[in-house]
Order: C-alpha cells, then sequence, then structure tokens
C-alpha cells in the first residue's frame, strides 16, 4: 500500500460512513517493503526543530507539585524560564521513582540537549532495568516540563518545535469505558456524549478485558455491536476496544461482526504482549486492528508497525515517555501509510497533550480520543481548550499552551521524598 496523506487529510474531515469506510477498510493492511533500517534511521534522526548550538539553557530546579487533584511538574532554567506539565493517574504510586531517578539526573542540563539526554537517562544508574511504564511516565512528565520551557524561551508553540502547525483542530471521538452496562444503556451513555460534544464517532468497550473470551455481561458483546449501529445510525463511526479479551478464534468472529456494522477499527483484540495472535487476527480480518497503548520499546513498535501487526498505532503519551518517542513512532509509522491515534492516560490533560501531538503530526487517525476531565485543566491553557461541533481547537500560547498556569499554580505544594 503506498500512503496516500492528501487522500488521508480529506477523509479525515469528512463524516460520511460510506466515503471513510471505503477509504479506510484496508489501512496498512497491504505489506509494504521497507528496510528495518530506514525505520532506525528514523527513530535516530532529531525531532525538535530548534538549534542546539543557542547559549545553553541549563535546568536549575525540577519539582513536583500538587494542586487539589492535579499534579504537575515545574521546571526552572537559570535564567527564570519556567516549564510546566500534568503527570497522569499513576503519579500517586510512580513518585518516588521520579523524584529519585529522573528528576536528580536533569538538574544542571542543558535542556536544548533534551533528545540526546532522553538515552543518556535510558542507561543512567541502569534506569532501563525498569524498562516499561514505571519508567517511561516519570521521564514523560519531566520531558513535557522541559519542552513547555523551551517553547516559551522561543516563544513557539510545539507545533512549531517539532516541524510546523498541520491543524488548528482535532476531531475527536467520545467513549464511556463502561462494561457493566448493557447494550442499551451503553447507547444511552454514548448518545448523551454525542449531544454533548457533537462527536461524530463513537467507541465502546468489548469482551471482559484480558478475560480469555469471557464477556463482562452474558451475550453484551454480540448485543452492543448489532445495537449500536442500529440506534446510532450510519453517520456516526464506530470503534469497539477489547482490551485483550480474546483468543485468535473468538476475536477473528467479533471483528467479523464489527465488519459487518462497517466498523473503523478493532483496538487490542488479543492481549498486547501477543504479537503472534495478534497478527493471525490482523490477517484474516480486513478491518484495521489498532494498539500500542502498554508498548514502551521503540524495537517492539518497530516490529508492530513493519510486520503489519497493526494497521493503526497507539502510543501512550506517558506509559511510552512523551513527545519525543511518540514522535518517533509516528513517522515510522508514516512512512508505511499508518495512522496513529495516541491512548490517553491522564484523565486531566490528556486531552489538551493528544491535541499538541495532533497539531504537528501529519498521520494522525480519523478521530482522537477525547475523555471526561477536561474541566480541571481546560481554562490554564490560552485560548481554553473547547469542544465544539465533534473537533478540539489547539492553543497557540508557547510550549504545551499553558499561559495561565503558573498563575493557578500559586498555592500548589510541592512533594517531597519520603526515602
Amino acid at each position: 500500500m503506498v500512503y496516500n496523506r492528501r487522500k488521508f487529510l480529506k477523509i479525515t474531515s469528512v463524516s460520511s460512513l460510506a466515503i471513510s469506510l471505503m477509504s479506510c477498510a484496508n489501512i496498512g493492511k497491504e505489506d509494504t517493503l521497507v528496510e528495518e533500517q530506514e525505520l532506525i534511521d528514523i527513530c535516530n534522526k532529531p525531532q525538535l526543530k530548534i538549534d542546539k548550538s543557542k547559549q545553553p539553557i541549563i535546568i536549575e530546579s525540577m519539582e513536583l507539585v500538587n494542586l487539589g487533584e492535579t499534579y504537575f511538574v515545574r521546571t526552572r532554567s537559570k535564567d527564570g524560564i519556567e516549564g510546566i506539565s500534568v503527570t497522569n493517574k499513576h503519579v500517586d504510586i510512580l513518585y518516588p521513582i521520579l523524584l529519585k531517578s529522573i528528576i536528580p539526573f536533569f538538574i544542571g542540563k542543558n535542556a536544548l540537549q533534551i533528545e540526546t539526554l532522553l538515552d543518556e537517562l535510558y542507561v543512567h544508574n541502569s534506569n532501563y532495568k525498569m524498562q516499561g511504564l514505571a519508567l517511561w511516565c516519570c521521564v514523560a512528565w519531566a520531558e513535557g516540563s522541559i519542552i513547555d520551557l523551551l517553547g516559551k524561551y522561543e516563544g513557539k508553540h510545539i507545533s512549531d518545535l517539532f516541524g510546523s502547525k498541520q491543524r488548528d483542530k482535532v476531531p475527536i471521538y467520545v467513549a464511556s469505558g463502561n462494561r457493566g452496562t448493557t447494550p442499551e444503556e451503553e447507547i444511552e451513555v454514548l448518545q448523551q456524549r454525542i449531544e454533548e460534544t457533537g462527536a461524530k464517532a463513537v467507541k465502546f468497550k468489548v469482551g471482559g478485558r484480558m478475560s480469555r473470551n469471557k464477556d463482562s455481561l452474558l451475550n453484551r458483546t454480540e448485543g452492543l455491536i448489532e445495537l449500536s449501529r442500529k440506534i446510532l445510525g450510519d453517520k456516526i463511526t464506530i470503534q469497539a476496544d477489547a482490551n485483550g479479551s480474546y483468543g485468535v478464534n473468538n476475536a477473528i468472529e467479533i471483528g467479523k461482526r464489527l465488519e459487518g456494522i462497517g466498523a473503523y477499527l478493532f483496538e487490542e483484540p488479543c492481549r498486547f504482549d501477543n504479537f503472534e495472535e495478534t497478527k493471525q487476527v490482523a490477517d484474516a480480518l480486513s478491518i484495521p486492528i489498532s494498539g500500542g497503548e502498554q508498548e514502551s520499546s521503540e524495537y517492539r513498535f518497530r516490529k508492530l508497525i513493519s510486520g503489519n501487526i497493526l494497521q493503526i498505532v497507539q502510543p501512550d503519551l506517558h506509559y511510552y515517555g512523551g513527545f519525543i518517542r511518540a514522535s518517533r513512532v509516528a513517522k515510522m509509522a508514516d512512512r508505511l501509510g499508518k495512522p496513529i491515534t495516541v491512548h490517553i492516560s491522564n484523565r486531566n490533560a490528556g486531552y489538551a497533550e493528544m491535541v499538541n501531538f495532533s497539531s504537528y503530526t501529519p498521520n494522525i487517525g480519523l478521530f482522537q480520543e477525547l475523555k471526561t476531565g477536561m474541566e480541571a485543566t481546560a481554562d490554564l491553557f490560552e485560548p481554553a481548550i473547547k469542544v465544539e461541533n465533534g473537533y478540539l481547537n489547539v492553543p497557540t500560547a508557547p510550549g504545551l499552551g499553558m499561559e495561565h498556569a503558573e498563575y493557578a499554580l500559586k498555592n500548589a505544594k510541592p512533594i517531597k521524598p519520603e526515602f
């Protein structure tokens, strides 16, 4: 398959089910010969478009601070520039790693060298032995605050730091995350979210979550798939997420049902670390298989993409270690004609991180996820991020766009090490 960006960008703006499904049913399904070294070279190239030869921007401090239910990482340079990022929900468990293994490494370093520093941090004090979500979440929080700092230093939004802005607004889908609802109850929830946001796409849960083929409720999945198209109609794009519920045969059966209603994607049909089973399902279906939210290895992502195991890639900006690493994945996927739809693990500002990432990434998927929880942080951005007619606007303020965060953080409390 040869990837046609013009065609892809065109269909992302069209809500018609028939057009989008004809264009996307076989996204990334055809094998394309790409040398492994080419994908390695893509990842080795700098992602940030900044002049690293400038006067160094020395990091003087980095701290974790708390404001209500939201935790921020705040980084200051020696010349007084401040960068801020928002953590995800795992901070209450992982903060010792951040405070002990991540923050001390960055103190005294040149923020302009952030891409090189990420590689150095991985091996510093054998941090690689913590490879996985625990390590990369903490790295992502620190990296985000440094990128915000760099943007403020340059007076540029993150989209300019990574190249150029591709869009001013991002199309979203809505989901509930429920598995305890009946099909009728779940459709009502989705209808309400569509009404609230103007979204043209939904995603619902199928299976029981890593459940070895068991459903969450008796016959819920089959009923929900059938009812969704009947009630939501042909103008709503439908997606389904199994969270690794199935073995090969059951995944194919559910995938065929999704194909029957013209669904756009089938997410994590098999356990996320079972590449062989996922590949068998992908080969048996025409519907694109998506996944990657649990992935933390660049090497394994390369295999998922080049091996055509996934047709839509979904790294999490926290679980995978931040904007720089996720941008490498996006470019590998782009080379093979595959779109990227980032997973969101941050219910506070995950919507904003997704919007910022999507603002500069050419090959985003038809729709990006909007979780609930915007109320906590939406007004920190300039302009404030709002959902209108199924789109979120991209902030324009420097860095991550949190122009009003410094004022809000005046009452924030620093989190001190307890070890």
